[in-house]
């Protein structure tokens, strides 16, 4: 057996055994699985911790507005009532816009805490300071711990949008990354203000049009708010990931 010492440029990541015998052809798409994998933990993790300080995740067209916007808007998060954590909620207001407020009790919280630091744990990249390898069993191991703790305090299961089960289920956006060379940005195309601007501006639009049937005025067409935004994407990622014998 070899055991190779993973770099992404000069930072270590994992280290990786495998037969002596093993053909670079075979050892860099297992190199690349594993490396897949951690970032799939750290994802989770991240969110996690979210999920775990502001509940779940709100439907994408409910992000970023105000109270005042989402009842102009007339908006309804359908799973806040279905998706509730064990032994009830508290609220704590995602400042981001991103997640509902209603957040697990501190004993729930305090699970998926726990199960994040050991999930972390298992494929850290101090386990290259302690001479252990990592391997897909173990990166199983850790997802399924992340899993486990979310039913623990999710019974009923999250939103089909929220991340987490996403990412659960292996239908995670990855857009604005390349698989396996980096965490992708959680950012939506838009940026928040834009988002809230574009659906004002259709809902005012839709309401002028009503009242254009009833007395034919034209003069919304130079209401301030009839100005297009430009859309804005950010893409993330990194490169340069290297790998050789320890």
């Amino acid at each position: 057996m070899v055991r190779l010492h993973v770099k992404r440029g000069d930072e270590s990541q994992f280290l990786l055994e495998a037969a002596g015998s093993a053909r670079l052809a075979q050892l860099a798409p297992l190199a690349a699985r594993v490396y897949n994998g951690r970032l799939k933990v750290h994802r989770l993790c991240s969110e996690m911790e979210e999920l775990a300080e502001h509940g779940v995740f709100l439907p994408y067209n409910m992000q970023g507005l105000t109270d005042e916007q989402i009842e102009e808007l007339k908006l309804k998060d359908e799973w806040a009532e279905k998706c509730v954590p064990s032994g009830g909620s508290v609220f704590k207001k995602d400042e981001m816009g991103r997640r509902n407020g209603h957040a697990p009790n501190e004993k729930m919280q305090q699970v998926i805490k726990k199960t994040i630091e050991e999930a972390k744990a298992l494929i850290s990249k101090k386990q290259v300071q302690a001479n252990v390898c990592v391997n897909m069993e173990m990166v199983k191991d850790a997802l399924d711990q992340l899993r486990g703790a979310v039913m623990i305090v999710y019974p009923m299961g999250l939103p089909p949008h929220d991340p987490i089960r996403m990412e659960f289920e292996d239908k995670e956006d990855l857009s604005g990354t390349h698989k396996g060379q980096g965490a992708p940005g959680r950012e939506p195309l838009i940026s928040h203000e834009e988002q809230k601007q574009m659906m004002l501006y259709y809902y005012r639009k839709q309401e002028e049009l009503k009242k254009l049937e009833e007395d034919d005025d034209d003069s919304f067409l130079n209401a301030e708010w009839a100005d297009n935004h430009a859309l804005k994407r950010q893409f993330h990622g990194v490169k340069d990931i290297k790998w050789g014998p320890r």
